[in-house]
């Protein structure tokens, strides 16, 4: 087995590309997805924040409540798989250090916070090298979603992998680029002592993703 894991901006992007596992036969049990939720676009009992006039999230700015568009692409796997809820459907609130408040499924979520739970440092760092990713990456996957973004991880055989991940390609960030954006400003790895990202941080930081693509 492998993984493979991707950094998203937008939720809605992270959620197309679970989607898109699941429907290409790749098991929920074996997808994780956890988001930045500093902002509290999903509330505990799984509504939207109200953010614009309209009552709508809209990360993406496709005219769809983000968070409609996941529960769509949860009730269209479960359609897939014959009535079987799929990962999305089962999204819920955790706090890990250095990230804040964050929303989360599946195997690398439960194990960020079994870690936590039992006193273990690294948090999300450690259950991602845990797997088999590299320190390195396993640093900005963190301070990609302590900055507002989407981690989604795959564990697959090896005869999969190239195909997971051209699923997971298709609007995932650079992330050899964005390390080296983060350096910019002084950053060499993930702290999680640091205080999590505000509302206001993440706004700023997503528009300068988008003035810097």
């Amino acid at each position: 087995m492998t993984v493979v894991s991707r950094l998203y901006d937008d939720y809605s992007d992270a959620a197309r590309a679970v989607s898109e596992l699941e429907r290409a036969g790749i098991p929920h049990s074996d997808i994780s997805i956890v988001a930045n939720n500093a902002d509290g676009w999903y509330s505990e009992d799984g509504r939207p924040a109200v953010r614009d006039r309209d009552g709508r999230i809209d990360r993406d700015r496709d005219g769809v409540d983000d968070r409609a568009e996941g529960a769509a692409a949860g009730a269209g796997i479960g359609a897939a798989l014959g009535g079987t809820a799929g990962l999305l459907a089962g999204l819920g609130l955790l706090a890990i250090p250095g990230l804040g408040p964050v929303v989360a499924a599946g195997w690398l979520a439960s194990t960020a916070a079994l870690a936590v739970a039992g006193g273990a440092t690294g948090g999300l760092i450690g259950a991602l090298t845990q797997s088999g990713v590299s320190e390195e990456e396993a640093n900005v996957y963190a301070e990609g979603v302590r900055r507002g973004g989407t981690l989604v991880t795959a564990r697959v055989p090896d005869a999969e992998r190239a195909r997971v991940e051209a699923i997971l390609d298709r609007a995932s960030v650079n992330l050899r680029e964005r390390a080296a954006f983060y350096q910019q400003s002084g950053w060499s790895r993930f702290d999680p002592a640091a205080p999590a990202y505000t509302e206001e941080q993440i706004r700023n930081e997503r528009e300068l993703y988008r003035r810097n693509p």
